[in-house]
């Protein structure tokens, strides 16, 4: 089990040199100029050089990207000094000269060309609202997804089984962009009145005599808009996957031992049959972190995927690239936890 964990962990660390080698070098070669961007088209020439100098611009590319590498990497080269320590925060761990030493530290993702800011800290603002959206999605969709799958395998044929699987292909088919507009527009304008939801607004508002609260219905529109095609995948895998388990011999041996229908629906069919459906839920849940890009921008959400395209439009790379560094390694993580959790629900699966 150790072995296998640290194969994959191996396997994941060389997935993020991939996406950062991808995207280090993808918006290095784009046109815009981020020193003109952030000082505006009047800038003089000393300004826009100042810029380009404190963000290490004026280097060559290779040496960019090898200075980007030591920001990211855990374990790298330092100046020993206190303007050093005070950007990385690193631990010293042994000198290499009067000067520099090996340290470890927590991977720098740079500072904002706009705000000055570490991205780091600009990313841990918005994370945790895009958490929420995505967790709240991924239940909503798990929960109703399962139960619609169940509900269809068991009533085979039936306008159960053929209302379920419509909603499933109707879901599978809308991409998130169009069906956010649509819902926004039917239930934040048009039903508003009924619904109480608006067609924009984030998790927290400001409110001039509380100050930051939260407003959860917010949440709801955005959320179920995340959740639609999740939901529609895991209602055709659940019940593709529980028709197959139900027409198995030790099925059948139950319901001839006299088992109770839900006693077999429940603690032997469905169990067996969630391997699949595990499958989407871990790679549904990671995708979400990247398909709420549009949906957040669309209703005004303030989370990961509103703050990157706000950056991407302002040339903010640093932010760009930071969120795309983020959703990598969620995507690694996940897909290492979801082979663990693979041999938890079915005992069978072997780690190799």
């Amino acid at each position: 089990m150790i072995g296998y964990i640290l194969r994959k962990i191996g396997y994941g660390l060389a997935v993020m040199l991939g996406v950062v080698v991808v995207v280090f070098f993808l918006f290095n070669i784009l046109p815009s100029d981020p020193a003109r961007m952030t000082q505006g088209q009047r800038a003089d020439v000393q300004s826009l050089q100042a810029v380009r100098k404190e963000f290490g611009l004026d280097k060559s590319i290779p040496v960019q990207f090898a200075y980007y590498l030591d920001d990211l990497s855990p374990i790298g080269l330092h100046a020993n000094t206190p303007a050093e320590q005070t950007r990385y925060h690193y631990v010293r761990l042994f000198p290499v000269s009067k000067a520099n030493v090996i340290a470890l530290k927590w991977p720098y993702l740079r500072r904002s060309y706009q705000t000055r800011k570490d991205v780091a800290t600009l990313l841990l603002e918005v994370i945790p609202n895009t958490l929420v959206l995505a967790t709240t999605a991924m239940l909503f969709a798990t929960l109703i997804g399962i139960f619609l799958g169940v509900a269809s395998a068991v009533n085979k044929d039936t306008w159960i089984d053929k209302l379920a699987v419509g909603f499933s292909i109707i879901g599978v088919s809308a991409p998130s962009f169009f069906a956010g507009i649509l819902i926004a527009w039917i239930f934040g304008f048009v039903l508003s009145k009924y619904t109480g939801l608006n067609m924009s607004g984030s998790l927290y508002s400001y409110d001039p005599f509380r100050g930051e609260v939260m407003t959860w219905k917010n949440l709801v529109l955005p959320m179920v808009t995340l959740a639609l095609r999740p939901l529609a995948i895991i209602v055709q895998l659940t019940r593709g996957s529980m028709l197959d388990v139900l027409s198995q011999d030790y099925i059948r041996t139950a319901k001839a031992k006299g088992l109770g229908r839900n006693a077999i629906i429940y603690h032997h069919a469905l169990k067996n049959a969630l391997n699949p459906v595990v499958t989407a839920i871990a790679s549904w849940f990671a995708s979400l972190l990247a398909g709420s890009f549009f949906v957040e921008y669309i209703f005004g959400y303030n989370g990961l995927g509103k703050a990157t395209v706000d950056a991407l439009e302002m040339s903010d790379f640093p932010v760009v690239m930071g969120s795309i560094l983020f959703i990598a390694f969620i995507f690694v993580v996940i897909n290492i936890l979801v082979d663990l959790v693979y041999v938890w629900i079915d005992p069978r699966v072997k780690l190799v």
